[in-house]
């Protein structure tokens, strides 16, 4: 294999593009390149994504705003921020990974915000993991890429944006098996693989600002669309006398087959390790599902696009929250909503 001179190949490659794809060459395991991390919102998933960057061996700065979860990173020696801006000041990347559009609206261009201390910013490299709207994406990204560099490394003229979302869960953010869905500038995808790899082990680029969270909307709206399915044949089956272990092996042979069937099935006592099993306790809250379903409705009212699926899941899942059972895995509609019963 031939020997690239990367510095000779940097100097031509940056003058072409604001992005300098020199990164792409760097290994896994060249934490150096990336410079310190900053990581905002270390709830269920942020706390392992963090962990799992401090394994890989980056530098890590955190901030929450839970003093208890703050403290178990600190006691660890992990240096901790008593504000978002301040995270950006001693950062080279910042990642996030927050509840709702709110939150990060309010951690990238509120008081004490990514953007409050002026431009131009140290970070030249912004991640957002959330799940929130494609429209807030956009907003934000427009915002932080108006700005310039402090420190115009390696060819970098302005700061690059991801909306990089996740699927696989917690178990999945504990072991460094997340999927990413991203969008942004394909040139600062290149450069920026390695690092969502020390955190995930699938990355898919989605295309521009705004797509890798229209990818994951719309993944968890026909994931939703699909538990509802499968939970309703297998409810409406029992009620005529068929059982739901029968109607597994049939849907699993046969075209029914999907996800909520094979990997995830919603009826208790027909798969071990699945939520169903442990009374739909872990897995993905109902009202996690309840808000992407939201989040689903709300993009699509706002293109004038008709989805009357999308509407009557939506509905579904908010009524199986206000009934008590937001915290239930979303499988729990197969019992709380269709009234379905354990397999014996």
């Amino acid at each position: 294999m031939a020997t690239f001179r990367l510095t000779s190949l940097h100097k031509l490659v940056s003058s072409l593009s604001p992005f300098s794809p020199i990164r792409s060459y760097s290994s896994l395991n060249d934490t150096s390149l990336f410079g310190r991390i900053g990581f905002i919102g270390l709830g269920n998933m942020g706390s392992r994504m963090a962990d799992n960057l401090i394994k890989a061996g980056h530098e890590v700065a955190v901030h929450d705003i839970n003093h208890n979860v703050m403290k178990m990173f600190s006691d660890k020696g992990i240096l901790t921020e008593d504000s978002p801006l301040k995270v950006a000041e001693t950062s080279d990347v910042v990642i996030t990974m927050l509840p709702s559009s709110n939150h990060v609206l309010d951690v990238y261009t509120g008081q004490n915000g990514f953007l409050s201390g002026g431009n131009p910013l140290r970070p030249w490299l912004f991640i957002d993991s959330s799940t929130i709207d494609p429209q807030t994406s956009r907003k934000i990204s427009a915002a932080v890429s108006n700005c310039s560099l402090i420190d115009k490394r390696d060819g970098w003229k302005a700061p690059a944006v991801f909306d990089a979302p996740v699927s696989g869960g917690v178990l999945a953010a504990e072991n460094g098996t997340l999927t990413f869905m991203v969008g942004g500038p394909e040139e600062a995808y290149t450069a920026a693989k390695p690092l969502f790899l020390s955190m995930g082990k699938n990355t898919i680029y989605c295309g521009g600002s705004g797509n890798g969270a229209t990818a994951k909307i719309c993944n968890n709206l026909a994931m939703a669309i699909s538990m509802l399915g499968v939970s309703e044949a297998f409810a409406l089956g029992q009620s005529l006398g068929i059982s739901a272990s029968t109607l597994t092996q049939i849907f699993n042979s046969s075209s029914a087959r999907c996800w909520s069937s094979d990997t995830y099935n919603p009826v208790p006592g027909v798969m071990d390790g699945v939520p169903s099993s442990r009374n739909y306790i872990g897995g993905f809250a109902s009202k996690l599902m309840a808000k992407d379903l939201n989040l689903a409705a709300a993009s699509a009212k706002d293109i004038g696009f008709k989805c009357p699926l999308t509407s009557q899941t939506e509905n579904i899942f908010t009524e199986l929250c206000n009934n008590g059972h937001a915290a239930k895995d979303f499988s729990g509609v197969f019992r709380y909503y269709y009234s379905g019963k354990d397999e014996q």
